[in-house]
């Protein structure tokens, strides 16, 4: 059942680069409803009273839930807006380093990895500087979604590690609903203090809207959601690192998106690095990282 919920968790996520690339509305637009959609669909259990709603709810769940969903709605903010500056492949690869950052965020906190953790580190971080360098050469658009992919990935970092610790009490359908509820709050802020349109868009934008509402918030980020309750933060980073070729792919058939020989390079040494990282790191303790946070 988990490797079933992994490969539709898997699809999903590979298909939101490719789809809000496409979708002609502003970044913090799609952000916005994405997250407001997916709250309202997963809404129920806050409407209801008693046990597994809100008002259940403890301080510490609340906390943590909180700071999930604002560093959520700032990784969209980031992510989203990458994917139209740079390659859907380069910002998917560059956002999907979340398992490095979660691995640094634990050495900073005290927890001195392994020399294979370190090498991983350093392989994946290699192929960061190759993609950017590519880009470099592209244009400087490119080079600032690079910037901030590797921003967003920094975010679902502290996401992940946020939501493994309010998910050790909370289902998955009410940690959803408010993660997302509060995310979809931030962006909305967001929106009207930049201007953004929340309405006037085209209407071939709301299908991209819903699509990526649907393939990625519900079936992608809320399987996620759900395995965090009994699987580690980095394998579950881990799980997520198939998104870097199923984006490539997916740009490649739809958008129509090719890349310099160059840029592929950089994928593959991400996707090694980050392999490392993970398996050793699981292999190491999965008990260990669930209560990281």
């Amino acid at each position: 059942m988990i490797l079933f919920l992994a490969v539709l968790g898997i699809v999903g996520v590979s298909a939101s680069g490719p789809i809000m690339a496409a979708t002609a509305a502003p970044a913090l637009t799609i952000a916005f409803w994405r997250n407001a959609l997916g709250a309202l669909t997963m809404g129920a259990p806050v409407l209801v009273g008693g046990r597994g709603s809100i008002a259940s709810l403890g301080r510490t769940e609340l906390k943590f839930s909180a700071i999930a969903a604002i560093a959520l709605a700032l990784h969209f903010a980031c992510f989203i807006t990458s994917v139209k500056l740079t390659s859907v492949a380069a910002a998917t690869a560059l956002v999907c380093l979340q398992a490095a950052w979660i691995a640094l965020f634990q050495w900073l906190r005290g927890r001195r990895p392994p020399f294979l953790i370190v090498l991983g580190l350093g392989v994946a971080l290699g192929g960061v500087v190759v993609i950017t360098g590519f880009d470099v050469g592209v244009s400087g658009d490119a080079l600032v979604g690079d910037l901030l992919a590797l921003a967003g990935g920094a975010l679902a970092a502290v996401y992940t590690l946020a939501g493994s610790r309010a998910r050790k009490s909370m289902s998955t359908p009410l940690y959803s609903s408010i993660c997302y509820g509060i995310a979809s709050v931030v962006l909305l802020a967001m929106c009207l203090a930049l201007g953004q349109p929340l309405i006037a868009i085209p209407p071939v934008a709301w299908l991209g809207i819903i699509a990526v509402t649907v393939a990625a918030q519900i079936m992608g980020h809320t399987i996620f959601n759900h395995l965090l309750a009994t699987i580690s933060p980095l394998v579950v980073s881990m799980m997520i690192l198939l998104e870097i070729p199923g984006a490539a792919l997916l740009a490649g058939i739809f958008l129509g998106e090719m890349l310099p020989a160059g840029t592929y390079l950089g994928l593959a040494l991400i996707i090694a690095g980050l392999a490392v990282v993970v398996l050793h790191q699981g292999r190491g303790g999965l008990k260990r990282t669930s209560t990281a946070g």
